[in-house]
């Protein structure tokens, strides 16, 4: 029934019927007296029957542009009043303007490998390690005035507040995710609202003029304690920047980048048609 429902209420449904009525007021009558049906049935009949027909076409046209271009689309965009937040299929490290948020784990480690503590090649952290080495993060830590607030339960390193950010050329180094005694990436879905919370903060203290570009966290190899989607962590980034009183201002934009794959979709997020 809901499926129903929503061909019936969708973009492009609700596009036919606005196009419908303004043929119905603009059009002359004549045209469905003498236009496209007629027969020997009284000419009411005639006019309803043409009428009927120029809806049902219609609104088959206009609900077939609409999902030629849902199926299709690489963006969707989410405006409201002082939110301008942009979703959209691509690879981070192809952006070639604002500044792009690479999340690392809360003490920054910068060791790439296959053990359980060490950062994997294929995350975008990994990935940006490759193409930008760091031979000493404490010398990049300590002149941005970024302090520790404890030691790690891995290997006692000094660990950083979550969703801190350590500015570097075009791109923001953020310290996410907890690590357990094997170095493995564990977080609480509380902490991981709170990460959030102050990343926005700190975005909206280091942005300046530019905007920022940031993928789905979270979404591969970090450990809730509550069970979510890529999807699901989206619609929580969303929800938690647009509760914020830190964001971008206008004429700024939020872009969160991802990847697609199974199970995703630009279609599904809370909040577009």
């Amino acid at each position: 029934m809901s499926k129903i429902k929503k061909i019936f209420t969708n973009t492009g449904s609700t596009s036919a019927y606005a196009l419908m009525s303004a043929i119905l007021a603009l059009v002359p009558e004549e045209l469905f007296t003498n236009g496209i049906f007629q027969c020997d049935w009284p000419l009411m009949i005639i006019v309803i029957v043409n009428r009927i027909i120029v809806f049902v076409v219609i609104f088959a046209f206009a609900n077939l542009i609409y999902y030629c271009c849902k199926k299709y689309r690489k963006s969707v965009s989410i405006t409201r009043k002082n939110v301008s937040i942009s979703i959209e299929y691509g690879n981070i490290f192809e952006v070639t303007k604002g500044k792009k948020v690479i999340n690392f784990d809360e003490c920054f480690n910068t060791k790439v490998g296959q053990m359980p503590g060490d950062i994997k090649p294929d995350s975008i952290c990994g990935q940006y390690l490759a193409k930008y080495p760091i031979e000493d993060m404490q010398n990049l830590l300590q002149p941005a005035d970024i302090h520790p607030v404890g030691v790690s339960k891995y290997n006692k390193q000094p660990k950083y507040k979550l969703g801190t950010i350590m500015p570097r050329d075009n791109f923001f180094l953020m310290a996410f995710t907890e690590l357990d005694k094997d170095g493995l990436s564990r977080m609480t879905y509380e902490h991981y609202l709170d990460c959030l919370d102050f990343l926005w903060q700190e975005i909206d203290k280091y942005h300046g003029t530019e905007d920022v570009y940031i993928p789905i966290i979270g979404s591969k190899i970090t450990r809730l304690d509550k069970e979510l989607s890529q999807q699901e962590l989206l619609d929580v980034m969303i929800a938690s920047y647009r509760l914020s009183p830190h964001k971008l201002k206008n004429p700024h934009t939020l872009h969160i980048v991802c990847k697609e794959r199974d199970g995703f979709t630009l279609n599904d997020i809370w909040g577009v048609k």
